[in-house]
This record gives C-alpha cells, sequence and structure tokens, in this order.
C-alpha cells in the first residue's frame, strides 16, 4: 500500500528546516495486525556529562513493535540532536527517550539500548524497556 497524502498530514517536520525539537511525531501503521518489530539505530547520540559538561557519545538502538502508530524517523533525528548540549546522566536519558517515544507511539512493547564510550575506565549502557498490558487500545 502507497503512502498516502493522509498519512503525511500531520507531519510538520519532515521537509522543514532542521532545528534541535523535543517533538516527536508519528504517522498510521497500515499493518496494525501484524506483529513486527522496527528497529532505528544511530552511533551519533550525545549529551554532556552533569557534572563536568564533558561530552558523552553512544550508540543508540531503538526497537518497537507498533500498534496503530509509526515514528517518524526525522524528528526522531531532531529529537536525539535536542540533547546535545543538555546535562544528563546516562541511565535518565534513556529512560526518557523510552517514555517519550512510549507517550506518542503507544507500541506493543519498546526497547530503547544507550552503549555509552568509555570514560574513566568504564562502559555504560542502559536498557530501558515496556511492554503494554493487554487490553483495549488507547485512542489518539
Amino acid at each position: 500500500m502507497p503512502t498516502s497524502k493522509t498519512d503525511l498530514a500531520s507531519l510538520t517536520l519532515l521537509g522543514g528546516k532542521a532545528q534541535p525539537s523535543k517533538k516527536l511525531e508519528v504517522f498510521p501503521n497500515h499493518h496494525p495486525g501484524r506483529r513486527y518489530t522496527v528497529a532505528l539505530s544511530t552511533s551519533e547520540f550525545t549529551c554532556l556529562c552533569p557534572a563536568t559538561g564533558q561530552p558523552d557519545v553512544a550508540s543508540l538502538t531503538i526497537k518497537y513493535i507498533p500498534d496503530r502508530y509509526i515514528l517518524e524517523s526525522k524528528s526522531l533525528k531532531l529529537y536525539l540532536w535536542s540533547y546535545r548540549n543538555e546535562g544528563v546522566f546516562h541511565e535518565h536519558v534513556i529512560n526518557t527517550i523510552c517514555d517519550d517515544i512510549l507517550k506518542v507511539l503507544n507500541p506493543h512493547w519498546i526497547e530503547v539500548t544507550g552503549t555509552f564510550g568509555v570514560r574513566g575506565g568504564i562502559g555504560i549502557t542502559v536498557v530501558a524497556s515496556h511492554k503494554r498490558k493487554p487490553g483495549p487500545r488507547v485512542k489518539r
């Protein structure tokens, strides 16, 4: 099934100027009855150490099983970019990313993994996940 104009109707960031943004956008899933996994990844995530202000670099992988909506990738890129100058602990940022995506998607399942570069001889990997409990779907 091709992408329709109604699929694009609510997308405001796609095709626009690139600026950091906390706005995550979605488009309709044309296959909500099928359980399939979407994986998005980047090796260029950056934020700052909240104590020292030093940059932290991580590889991120976001995997989810969509229900009614799919995460639009440019909005995710701009969302991740918005952390570039924020001081935040690794554990908090990965959980916040997971929570923010949960709010806009309400997927069946999601897992966000952040593998941060070694600093001070210690590497940190944080995995935040959520599985929706069975029950009626939440309407947007």
